[in-house]
């Protein structure tokens, strides 16, 4: 077996982080009323989203913090109501609802149990890496029943860097005792997970989850599956 140890991503690897996401929202959208300043909620969804993709492209590149990127997911897609006096304190306050709707929620990517059977019955060290909030985190797993999969849990917090930066990387070695040799990343994100463990001379599988086109794919990839279950497959 050539590799002893897995860096897994978590969000939208193993969690179903977009699904839980989109009733988190519309939970949050109802507790606040927000009927009142929307006349179709497509619109404050489409703008929430919008903003939440280029806020955690920018967070993961360290061009922002994690202050800000709470409070402006929320103030851009509040600012398209009418007549909604949009506040720091509003922006936080439903931050706040919002993630604990999301971190309570179960729900997991197809297979994602099934993998993580496999895959401790094969005897692989298993080390959750992610770019993740520590608090918010910690309540997901325990949410969907994944906590006890992993021998490490590596949040970017703790190692003062997102993926893909290699200090992420450096520190997740340390942290794990693990070698680069012998060592597989997987997760969804071309990016922060595959890119970023490649440019760390890691070997990365990249979950297409998303419909990646191979043109679009800059460097040659270790692994390229279509689902959870195809690792099976692999490993």
């Amino acid at each position: 077996m050539k590799y002893k140890d897995l860096f897994i991503d978590f969000d939208d690897t193993l969690y179903d982080t977009y699904g839980n996401a989109v009733i988190a929202l519309r939970e949050t959208f109802e507790a606040f009323h927000l009927e009142r300043y929307f006349a179709d909620p497509k619109v404050f969804y489409d703008a929430y989203w919008a903003a939440n993709i280029d806020l955690w492209t920018r967070y993961s590149k360290g061009e922002i913090d994690r202050p800000y990127l709470i409070v402006e997911r929320f103030r851009r897609p509040l600012s398209a109501g009418d007549g909604l006096p949009v506040t720091e304190d509003l922006c936080l306050e439903m931050s706040d609802k919002f993630l604990d709707f999301c971190s309570s929620k179960p729900g997991v990517i197809d297979g994602a149990h099934e993998l993580m059977d496999y895959l401790r019955k094969k005897g692989y060290r298993m080390h959750m890496t992610s770019n993740g909030f520590h608090e918010v985190q910690y309540k997901k797993l325990a949410a969907c029943g994944l906590r006890d999969y992993f021998d490490t849990i590596i949040l970017s917090e703790d190692a003062g860097a997102n993926k893909p930066s290699p200090i992420f990387f450096d520190f997740a070695m340390a942290m794990t005792g693990a070698e680069r040799e012998a060592t597989l990343m997987i997760g969804d994100n071309l990016n922060t997970d595959v890119l970023g463990a490649l440019n760390a001379g890691i070997d990365a599988m990249l979950v297409n989850r998303w419909n990646i086109e191979k043109t679009d794919i800059p460097q040659t990839v270790t692994f390229v599956v279509n689902s959870l279950r195809d690792i099976m497959k692999i490993l």
